[in-house]
């Protein structure tokens, strides 16, 4: 009897040997995922801030319009300004080709919309133009 249950122990340890344990997320004690020896850990998205200066008389009035982006890290990311109380949501790309310009278009809750061109420099820093459709013209600066 106790050859079988050695051999038991034995087979399950021998199984989790080659695995080891990765926190994906914060999670509640007792949660954890077990990711294969080996295998790559998925990549996190990094969230950066952006700030839009105003570059003409339409913009003035909003003053510095701070932003928020998170890269998923595949080329694609989310990008969320709040101009005078109106929260854009929307994608920022790369242009397809280049591993530096990028695009990126939100929609307002209120109907307005925003249009940006940037370049970035690292990976998390850049600038660029940003035009909402009221005529709004904006210089954007992505990262710290």
């Amino acid at each position: 009897m106790k050859i079988a249950s050695l051999s038991g122990i034995a087979l399950a340890v021998s199984t989790l040997a080659g695995c080891y344990v990765v926190p994906l997320q914060p999670m509640p004690a007792g949660n954890t995922v077990v990711v294969p020896a080996g295998a790559a850990a998925p990549a996190v998205p990094v969230t950066f801030t952006a700030r839009l200066y105003p570059a003409n008389e339409q913009a003035g009035p909003y003053g510095v319009v701070p932003a928020v982006v998170t890269n998923d890290l595949n080329g694609r990311g989310h990008f969320s300004p709040v101009i005078s109380g109106e929260s854009f949501n929307g994608e920022a790309t790369r242009v397809a080709g280049s591993s530096r310009e990028g695009v990126a278009n939100g929609a307002g809750n209120r109907g307005s919309f925003l249009n940006c061109r940037y370049t970035m420099n690292s990976p998390t820093l850049g600038t660029g133009n940003c035009r909402m459709s009221n005529g709004a013209l904006f210089t954007m600066h992505v990262g710290s």
